[in-house]
């Protein structure tokens, strides 16, 4: 009669696992943005005469000439930034207390030498999804050696299954909001390429106006459109960084994990080389 395998529950998260709800961030951004904006940018005392129609005396009055779009560009910044501290904590658990390239080598060191109990032990140390995923190798192998009915070579199969779905498990974890921050990328470009055109658009409304410029209203076009390009491309400039940051902390995760899975297996490998 065929059995069936249960699939590993996942390992009991402690730490730091990150933030779910992405929207609640964006939502406070958006919050502190636009009164950043209205209240600290457009303060009376950033403009000649403490009217905020007129001419700005500062940069702060500048860049709250730039439009209601600033709000929006401010808004994206800090959510990016936000999501960046948000990424870097729960990253931290993820990688565990010990430095990933040592634990790589002292638990591959450990597998080798057919010291399982140490390996868990050391993974118990480490915690975070790295432990998660080696320790469900671990036990994989272990259930492996236990099965009288598999062939070596179905043995293997199942410590390497193990392995990938411990890992499919952690790594939603991993990237969770990473998606958001490269939106950013893109919608802060957009969003300044927007507020610019806008800008523009008064700058043109200004010349064209009873004959003449406008100087005042064509400044404050100009303004707009420059103030918007900037902080927008500041956005971007932030998002591309934080994004590969963080990308690229995963896929160093992702091999230490690969590497550790091939060493479990092929350890099983060598050590029942007389196993059919």
């Amino acid at each position: 009669m065929a059995t069936t395998t249960k699939a590993a529950a996942p390992a009991k998260k402690s730490g730091f696992g990150g933030v779910k709800d992405a929207w609640i961030i964006m939502l406070i951004c958006m919050a502190a943005g636009y009164a950043f904006w209205y209240f600290i940018l457009g303060n009376p005392d950033n403009f000649v005469g403490g009217d905020t129609a007129g001419h700005p005396k500062n940069l702060a009055g500048t860049v709250y000439k730039g439009g209601i779009v600033v709000g929006l560009i401010f808004t994206l910044l800090l959510s990016v930034v936000c999501l960046g501290v948000e990424r870097f904590f729960a990253l931290k658990t993820a990688f565990g207390t010990m430095s990933l390239p040592k634990f790589t080598a002292q638990v591959k060191t450990l597998i080798k030498n057919g010291d399982f109990d140490g390996a868990q032990a050391l993974c118990d140390k480490m915690k975070g999804s790295v432990a998660n995923v080696v320790s469900a190798s671990i036990k994989a192998y272990k259930d492996a050696e236990n099965n009288t009915t598999l062939k070596k070579a179905a043995k293997i199969a199942k410590i390497q299954q193990a392995h990938e779905e411990a890992s499919q498990l952690e790594m939603p974890t991993l990237q969770m909001n990473l998606p958001i921050v490269a939106t950013i990328v893109t919608l802060g470009t957009l969003t300044a390429l927007f507020g610019t055109v806008l800008g523009m658009i008064g700058s043109f409304q200004a010349l064209s106006s009873g004959g003449g410029a406008d100087s005042m209203a064509l400044s404050a076009g100009i303004s707009e459109a420059l103030v918007n390009t900037a902080s927008g491309i500041l956005t971007s400039w932030f998002a591309v960084v934080i994004y590969n940051f963080f990308t690229n902390k995963i896929d160093k995760l992702t091999y230490a994990l690969d590497e550790v899975g091939y060493t479990i297996a092929t350890t099983y490998e060598v050590n029942h080389a007389d196993e059919a």
